[in-house]
């Protein structure tokens, strides 16, 4: 019988995703941006550049959240 992912432990399982998604992540370049991912970036970054409000840091945004909880 061939074993299967299924015979691995959680942990081994979940070391295996996070192997496999660390090496997608490592060749994110190679994959191609689909043209209406591409259009709505160029949309924003025009946006950006007409009001140049950069928004809001990660760190307030997270803290607003936390407030809240």
């Amino acid at each position: 019988m061939n074993p299967t992912f299924r015979d691995l432990s959680i942990d081994q399982r979940i070391r295996l995703v996070e192997d496999v998604w660390d090496s997608i992540a490592a060749e994110q370049q190679s994959l191609p941006l689909p043209k209406a991912q591409r259009e709505e970036l160029d949309k924003r970054l025009d946006a950006l550049e007409v009001d140049g409000d950069m928004g809001r840091s990660a760190t307030s945004v997270l803290a607003s959240v936390r407030k809240k909880l």
